[in-house]
């Protein structure tokens, strides 16, 4: 279910990659990202421009697009790793993204990598996974990292109903170990407004487990500020941070944890 809607997502694409941008302004692009550490902050954004990039071009020629095949000239990014030229190259991606996907509407189809989905699903994966990027890059440059309440809680509702599909949990075998009856996970945003409903219940059981937004006891809980909740479900805090609180048996949490996370 789309929650923020169509052009909303397509919207933040273009905010997400803005502030995004900001961060880097200065940065020294070679150094390595502590939560992406097979990356530097130059790879990072070239992981970002190419998905985009790699999205846009199958929405608007209708041809599938399988990732990383780099010989696609308008996925493919830039020569050498100056940092102008990639923030361009950013920008550029990201603006075409937007337009392309906006102009489609929410109803159309793609096929980017091995994945068929609507023009919905590929706008809000972008928004998305460039909100928890520009986490990656903020800690990697100590910067302040601060997300729109109702985003930050739509990107924890994707991910659980990505991991919950089941075509992703046949291909990874990690997925497939979060179960066992009895017991339960709660994330709790402390600071977040009545009107979010920014608590979530995780069961798991025999077979898998199943989510739900709510208030309830679980076997663990963990607390704190929206986006301090939302960094570590994403594995781009420690669950043991200072900024977020672990009720009940942490092992539970810490498990989940190993076992889920998108790069």
């Amino acid at each position: 279910m789309t929650l923020l809607g169509h052009d909303r997502y397509c919207d933040e694409v273009i905010t997400q990659s803005d502030l995004l941008r900001e961060l880097l302004k200065g940065a020294d692009l070679s150094v390595i990202v502590p939560t992406c550490p097979d990356w530097t902050l130059a790879q990072l954004v070239r992981h970002i421009g190419g998905n985009l990039r790699s999205a846009e071009l199958a929405v608007r020629t209708g041809t599938a697009v399988v990732e990383p095949d780099k010989q696609v000239p308008e996925v493919a990014g830039p020569a050498g790793d100056d940092p102008e030229t990639l923030d361009g190259w950013l920008a550029e991606g990201a603006a075409r993204f937007a337009v392309t996907l906006r102009r489609a509407g929410p109803a159309a189809g793609a096929q980017v990598w091995l994945v068929q989905q609507s023009t919905a699903f590929w706008a809000r994966r972008a928004a998305h996974d460039l909100v928890i990027h520009r986490a990656d890059a903020a800690g990697t440059v100590g910067a302040d990292y601060t997300v729109a309440p109702e985003l930050a809680a739509d990107a924890i509702d994707e991910l659980l109903e990505l991991i919950s599909d089941p075509h992703v949990a046949a291909s990874s075998p990690r997925l497939a170990e979060l179960r066992g009856p009895g017991r339960s996970i709660h994330l709790h945003a402390t600071d977040a407004e009545p009107g979010l409903a920014a608590e979530w219940l995780i069961e798991l059981g025999r077979d898998g487990f199943t989510w739900r937004r709510g208030h309830e006891r679980a076997t663990v809980a963990l607390r704190g500020p929206l986006v301090d909740v939302l960094r570590v479900f994403y594995r781009r805090l420690p669950a043991d941070s200072e900024r977020v609180e672990v009720v009940g048996e942490a092992a539970l949490l810490d498990f989940w944890l190993e076992r889920v996370s998108l790069q």
